[in-house]
């Protein structure tokens, strides 16, 4: 077991669902990862739980809010200062859509949108460490941006988290690894088939598992969809899926 206790800053730290059918996506991820999910029954909590594996905790969930609005993965990476990174998100181009704001988890989280549209969380840490094991089979293995625009997401990234940056792809298939100390933590792909051209910009959450055939066969049986099944990576073999409420994740593995 990979077990983890906080993130470096800049690291992607945390993963939650924002779901239209709670209890339908509960059933979903607990047969596709044997994860369970535990809430905080406190009234400020929002509706907040919890996924957990084996005890440990890989992910979160909570009711989606506003009318019209998607279930969908956000994902979350680690920061030593909200006020700071909003800040920076102005300063490279960016659009912050929630101001940095404690949590009920301890912590202080900010929301922003990056040049190309695309959301993701910045969460700066207090009692709330993130996922407490990653890499194996049911937890948090990778996220990747998928964009049109890599050219403007290629310099904002990096200014708002000081990420390093290695070319990863070449010729067709260009892919760039973004790195914290020499260490590869995310990565960026350019939209392109088989998604359609009109997919809008987002970052997708990979979750590891023994057998991605065998993920593919049961999501389909619980009512998800298979979105992409793209030729294996360096990292394994990936699928991208929409679970019941169409909310997209990825699955990687060797197999």
């Amino acid at each position: 077991m990979s077990e983890r206790s906080g993130c470096k800053s800049g690291v992607p730290c945390w993963a939650d669902l924002s779901s239209t059918d709670v209890t339908l996506s509960v059933r979903f991820y607990r047969e596709i990862f044997g994860w369970e999910a535990v809430f905080d029954p406190r009234p400020e909590s929002g509706g907040y739980g919890r996924f957990t594996l084996n005890g440990k905790a890989v992910a979160g969930i909570e009711p989606s809010s506003g009318e019209g609005v998607l279930s969908a993965w956000n994902t979350y990476v680690a920061i030593d200062d909200a006020e700071i990174t909003a800040a920076r998100v102005r300063e490279a181009g960016g659009r912050v859509v929630m101001e940095p704001a404690g949590c009920s988890g301890g912590g202080f989280t900010t929301a922003f949108q990056d040049p190309s549209g695309a959301f993701v969380m910045a969460w700066q840490m207090g009692r709330h460490q993130g996922v407490e094991i990653s890499g194996e089979p049911g937890a948090l293995a990778w996220n990747e941006l998928v964009t049109g625009d890599t050219a403007a997401c290629g310099s904002f990234y990096p200014a708002v988290f000081g990420w390093e940056v290695k070319e990863a792809g070449t010729g067709v298939t260009p892919y760039v690894e973004w790195q914290v100390d020499g260490q590869s933590v995310a990565g960026m792909a350019r939209t392109g088939p088989p998604l359609p051209p009109d997919t809008p910009p987002h970052w997708l959450t990979c979750f590891a598992v023994g057998d991605v055939a065998a993920t593919v066969v049961k999501a389909r049986e619980l009512g998800g969809t298979v979105v992409d099944l793209r030729e294996p990576t360096p990292r394994g073999t990936l699928a991208v899926l929409a679970d019941p409420q169409l909310a997209v994740f990825a699955v990687i593995g060797q197999t």
